[in-house]
Parts: structure tokens; sequence; C-alpha cells
């Protein structure tokens, strides 16, 4: 009898304990974070960091001298140490971008039980994510220059060794090729989940061979041969070919999700940026029509931008036009302007035959002029003008190599609001000029020096990586920067 009844004691407190461990369940929250979320959350993050104006996170707009700063000013004179911008940088592409895509891929791989729909769009899904994280790879290699890569998702290795940046970069061209090779269009992935193309594999494809084109561009001037190649196979396999290409992220109407540059210059409730004086006085010398796109007069109806570096009155100078201050304006990863300008590029370093290097040009300003809202007729007499006009330009240049000087200028006014890309462009073709600082406490930025939090806690590798690039220093010039 004793037995039969710590035989049911037993099973009611097991019956009571399982009750209690169901009372304690959040029915509510998902227990299992989907893949979807995890590469929208990842997408997002991607974007949020390339176009935010924010002091803390993206200093570019101001390095590029399109904005400058009304009252802290650090920023504008290159002053990365005060805010640690590196260390921000580095965590939010390192941690909120490849690694969330890593996890996101790790999900779909081994998701066991999926429907029929589910299994046919998975290699697409995986495609995508290797996109973008090849994507987020080439901007830090771009940004800082050596990197953990093999072993930087290697949770036993907390003090990740550094790779060379050009072996970085070569293997992501290979990544890219093979991801390229591998996305089926005749199928989807996914969906509205994704914010930039929803689900379009056939404008991945696209995005990817852009990339890829841009990738190629890049190394022209320390591999040529790999240069050339990479740009070939990019343009015969197609890359884009009108503004319903580019890739933007469509943002939301409400906070947490709208474009970051609502929430600096509109929720942040300050003034704390102003047009800078170098785009200014580059759109003002060529009276191009983008100039009241960008930019509103001031009261007595011109264009003003700020000194770089300086302290200045916000009500003086020329502010971002209304556009920007949309809670649901595009943030914009790559685009068909810039694509024109690459190719332009591409001719002129003899990589392609098709087309000329002036076609090219002329189609990235008029897509650059379009995408703002200007009109045809505008982008035909500014192409007339003989400081726009390529044959005249390019005759009128004094640059060693003129045809940068020109592309260089062009690309610099198209690619505005997008800092990241236009500081690399700048890094490349060395033009346009830019303003030196009134009190800068480095030359031209030509990298981010590595995060305080990898000279303290992975200082070895910190070392040697610093040893190898020539010194963590913002002058140094990365691999690919050799002029």
């Amino acid at each position: 009898m004793k037995k039969i009844v710590l035989f049911f004691a037993v099973a009611m407190m097991v019956s009571c304990s399982n009750d209690l461990e169901d009372l304690n369940k959040n029915i509510k929250d998902p227990s299992e974070v989907t893949p979807e979320s995890l590469f929208t959350g990842a997408q997002k993050n991607f974007v949020d960091q390339m176009v935010t104006l924010h002091v803390n996170w993206n200093n570019t707009k101001l390095w590029t001298q399109y904005l400058q700063q009304t009252t802290y000013t650090n920023e504008s004179n290159y002053d990365q140490a005060s805010r640690t911008i590196p260390d921000n940088h580095w965590d939010i592409i390192f941690l909120s971008v490849i690694k969330d895509l890593d996890e996101a891929a790790k999900v779909i791989k081994t998701l066991e039980n999926v429907s029929a729909a589910e299994l046919e769009v998975k290699e697409n899904k995986l495609g995508i994510i290797e996109i973008l994280t090849v994507m987020a790879y080439t901007n830090l290699v771009e940004t800082f220059g050596n990197i953990p890569y093999a072993e930087a998702l290697n949770t036993d290795k907390l003090s990740p060794k550094y790779d060379d940046g050009l072996t970085i970069y070569k293997d992501l061209i290979s990544r890219l090729s093979k991801v390229i090779a591998a996305l089926d269009e005749t199928k989807g992935s996914f969906g509205s989940a994704d914010r930039i193309y929803y689900g379009d594999v056939s404008k991945w494809k696209k995005f990817a061979n852009t990339l890829k084109l841009r990738m190629g561009i890049l190394l022209a001037d320390v591999d040529s041969g790999l240069a050339r190649t990479t740009v070939m196979e990019a343009v015969n396999d197609g890359v884009f070919t009108s503004n319903g290409d580019n890739a933007l992220y469509a943002y939301l109407s409400a906070d947490p999700n709208t474009n970051p540059i609502y929430n600096d210059l509109v929720l942040s409730g300050r003034l704390d940026y102003v047009a800078g004086e170098t785009i200014v006085d580059i759109l003002n010398d060529l009276n191009d029509p983008r100039l009241p796109l960008f930019f509103t007069p001031t009261a007595d109806g011109t264009y003003v931008g700020a000194k770089i570096g300086e302290l200045t009155s916000y009500d003086k100078i020329s502010h971002l036009t209304k556009v920007f201050e949309t809670p649901t304006f595009s943030g914009t990863l790559l685009d068909y302007s810039e694509t024109e300008f690459l190719l332009a590029e591409a001719v002129a370093r003899g990589f392609l035959t098709g087309g000329s290097v002036k076609e090219h040009y002329e189609n990235g300003i008029k897509a650059s002029i379009d995408y703002w809202g200007g009109n045809v007729a505008d982008a035909d007499a500014y192409l007339l003008q003989s400081n726009v006009n390529y044959d005249l330009a390019l005759a009128a240049s004094t640059a060693s190599v003129p045809w940068k000087e020109v592309i260089g200028k062009q690309k610099y006014i198209a690619l505005f609001n997008r800092g990241f890309e236009a500081w690399t462009s700048i890094r490349l073709l060395d033009y346009p000029a830019m303003k030196t600082p009134s009190e800068a406490v480095s030359g031209f930025p030509n990298r981010y020096t590595y995060p305080i939090a990898e000279q303290t806690l992975n200082r070895t590798n910190y070392e040697s990586a610093s040893k190898a690039i020539g010194g963590d220093a913002a002058e140094t010039r990365l691999f690919w920067d050799l002029h």
C-alpha cells in the first residue's frame, strides 16, 4: 500500500512540475528566431549604417564634405577617437550584419520537415545571404584594411587572427562568382522579408554582378589582370541597366523603422548638419541642376556651404532639402548611376571595349539627375556645358590622368548621400580634392583606425595587422589605394 501511495505522490509531483513549467512559458513570443527575421534585421542594420548621419556611427558624409557640423566639429576635423567611431562601425558590421546573416544561413540549412515550397527557395535564400555577406566584408576591408576573416565567426577563437586584405578581397570575388552562378531566377526567395527586392532573384543577380563590377574596378591599380577578368565577367552576366534596378531599402513611416536620416534631422530635435562648402562650390561652379534638389537656398536666394571643420551658424548655411526629412526616404546600397560611372572607368582603363567612356559618363549623369527628380531637358542642357561635356572637360584638365578628374568629379556628385562609397571613390580616383579642415587632427583619412577594443582584447593580432598594412594611422593607404 505504501508503494502505491508513494507512486501516486511522485506522479502528482511530476504533473504539477510540468504544469508549473508550462505556466512559465511565454506563448506570445516565438521560442526560436526565424531566418527571415534574422535576414530582415541584418539587411536593415546594414543599410542603416551605410546611410546614417549620426556622428557616433558614420562620419563619411562629413569626410567627403557633403555635410558639415554646426557646433561639435570634431568629426569634421577627422577625429575618430573621441566617439570611438571605428569600434561602433566594426561591431555593427561584424555582429549586427555578418553574424546575423550567418545565423540565418545556419537555421535555413538545418530546418527539418519544411514544405516543398520552402525547400524550393532554400538555395536562393542562402545565395542572397551570401551576396550581402560579401558586400559587408568588402566594406570592412575597404574601411580598415586587414581584418579577421577566416576566424571571424569562429566562436572558439576569442582572439581571431587578421587576414591580408587583398587575399580576402580575392576570395570574396570568388564567393560572389559562385553564388551568381547558383542563383535560380525561376524560383523565389525571401518574399516580403526582403525589404530591397522583395525576393526577386533576377534583381539580386544583377545586384551581385554590379557589386562584382565595383570590386573589379577597386583592384584596377593593384591587380589589373584580375580586375579586367572580374569586370568582364560581371558585365557579360548582366549589371544594372536603369534606375529600376537600384537597390533601395524600403523604410516605414513609424520609428524605429524610419530612415536614420529622419531620426538625425527631425526626431533628434537638433540642428547639427548643414551643407559642406566643397560640394556646394562644385555644384555652383557647374550650374548643376541637382543643387536645389540637394540643398535649400539661404535667405538671399544663394547656396552657401559651411567652411570645412569650422563652427558655423545654421541659419546662414544651406540645409538638406525636405526629401531627406521624409521618414520613408529610401536607403541606397547600390544604384544605376554608380554603375555607369564604373563602366566609364572600365572603358577608360581598357578593361571593356563596348561603349565609350563619354557614353557611360553621360548615362551616369542622366541617371543621377533623373533619380533626384530632375528632368531630361535639364540633363541635356547640362551635358552641353564646356565644364561638363566629357570631351571638352577632358581637354581642359591639367591632371596627370585627366579622365580620373573628369569622371571623379561627376561620380562624386552622383554618389551624394552615399558617404562610404563616395569616400572609396575619392581614395581610388583622387578626385575631387577635399579641402583641409581648419583644425584637422590628421591628414585626409584613408581608413578607419582599428577599434580600441581590438587593441586591448586582441593585441597580438592587432599589432601584426597594423605592421602588415604599414601602421595603424588614418593616413595609411590601403592595398588598393596606390596613388
